[in-house]
């Protein structure tokens, strides 16, 4: 799940140049090999061993070209990204968090990838990470996972609430059935908090988890509009506030469990959890084969589920974009999305890897996150160079929300500031 975090640049410049300039020439590589300078974020310790590994196979099976790669502090890392560009001094290849892939190419620091991959590999990657890394009709980025949502269920509270268990993202639960659901569940728990939507988790999840529901309303954060992007219509709407409507009523009465301990689902305290791929480990070792998961649920336009994650972008400046392309495409094939994906729990990014993992292929137990993003429920975060400030802004709207304001003003007052950002910026224009 991508986060968002917010550093003082000049500070990490400072940083980011030292860290260059300890990055000399390699005494042992062959006459003709080309070095290929990579960065990559400090993530999840098996992430990290993962991509490691994989440097080192693709470094041994050819000898053109040999990848040096740099883990760089992920709670850092863009704003790390952002002032090695404005010095001139990105690798070859960067990984970034797939809603920054539109701020980069806008700012000009990321090149196409037209040309650079076979389109049998193109047609091979998810849907859903072919329209995260689009940006003005031009592929920019890919990554070789990508991330999904719905909610988790133990099947037996649902069979004793006489729910039906959705199959598949057109059988979703209406919004009004989910609502009967937790009044019914809610009858028979001793707090009546039944619902987990993660209100413990921190910055990106608002925007990243809530997105999915104001888009099934018909509404959403921002559209394209005469001047770039914009929120006014959109985000303070109708169909957008009735879907947090929906929100702010199950947490004031009571269904939702504040979740500090991020245990409520694990420990039997709620039967419902509004989670992603990345809990399903967990909840599988605690509830085995009591264990369903469904669709998030459809406030009017079908049900829509949060997507994207990590890819990989090419350096605007590079002279070595095929180079970077060979190495992507190595990391793309399905052994090696397969490797990562291992580590990581995340959906594998191609085609050919999902059909083959155990987890997401076809009767899989999260075949369901694979289907969504294959078929066209996936809604990616608004593809503008504004969205990082939009997503801090729907933070404060969710932390609004939560304490119970009237969601009128404070939607009004969120889309107007962030329209404010379009205009001052000119609409970023050609975005």
């Amino acid at each position: 799940m991508p986060r968002i975090a917010r550093h003082s640049l000049p500070t990490v410049l400072t940083v980011v140049l030292a860290t260059l300039s300890a990055c000399g020439g390699d005494p042992d590589d062959a006459p003709g090999t080309t070095r290929l300078e990579v960065w990559a974020h400090a993530g999840q310790p098996g992430e990290r061993a993962t991509l490691e590994s994989q440097v080192e196979r693709f470094n041994a099976r050819q000898d053109s070209i040999r990848v040096e790669v740099e883990f760089l502090p992920e709670g850092s890392y863009h704003a790390q990204l952002q002032a090695s560009a404005i010095a001139g001094q990105l690798p070859d290849l960067v990984d970034l968090d797939g809603p920054y892939v539109a701020l980069l190419a806008w700012q000009g620091h990321l090149r196409p990838l037209t040309g650079l991959l076979p389109d049998s590999l193109l047609a091979d990657v998810l849907p859903s990470i072919r329209e995260q890394g689009t940006w003005r009709d031009e592929l920019w980025a890919l990554g070789t996972f990508d991330s999904g949502l719905g909610l988790y269920a133990r099947r037996s509270a649902l069979e004793s609430a006489g729910a039906r268990i959705p199959a598949s993202p057109d059988a979703a639960w209406t919004a009004a059935e989910l609502d009967t659901l937790l009044a019914v569940l809610s009858a028979d728990d001793p707090d009546g908090a039944v619902l987990d939507l993660k209100l413990s988790y921190e910055g990106e999840w608002f925007a990243y988890a809530f997105q999915p529901a104001l888009r099934s309303a018909g509404g959403g954060l921002m559209r394209a509009g005469a001047n770039g992007h914009e929120a006014r219509g959109v985000l303070d709407g109708p169909e957008s506030a009735g879907a947090l409507g929906v929100l702010q009523r199950w947490i004031a009465g009571g269904r939702v469990d504040p979740n500090l301990d991020d245990a409520a689902f694990v420990s039997g305290r709620v039967p419902l959890s509004w989670s992603g791929h990345w809990d399903y480990p967990a909840y599988a070792d605690a509830r085995g084969d009591d264990l369903v998961l469904v669709p998030l649920p459809d406030f009017g336009e079908g049900t829509r589920t949060g997507q994207g994650s990590w890819v990989w972008g090419v350096a605007a400046d590079t002279d070595r974009e095929r180079e970077a392309a060979t190495f992507l495409a190595f990391l793309l094939e399905p052994d090696e999305v397969l490797a990562m994906t291992a580590s990581n729990g995340a959906v594998p990014g191609t085609r050919s890897a999902a059909d083959r993992s155990d987890l997401y292929g076809p009767g899989g137990p999260l075949d369901l996150l694979r289907r969504q993003l294959e078929e066209g429920w996936a809604t990616p975060r608004p593809r503008t160079p504004a969205y990082p400030f939009v997503s801090s802004v729907f933070q404060d709207v969710f932390e609004a929300l939560r304490n119970g304001e009237p969601l009128g003003p404070v939607l009004d007052e969120a889309a107007a500031t962030i329209d404010r950002e379009v205009d001052d910026n000119r609409g970023y224009p050609g975005s």
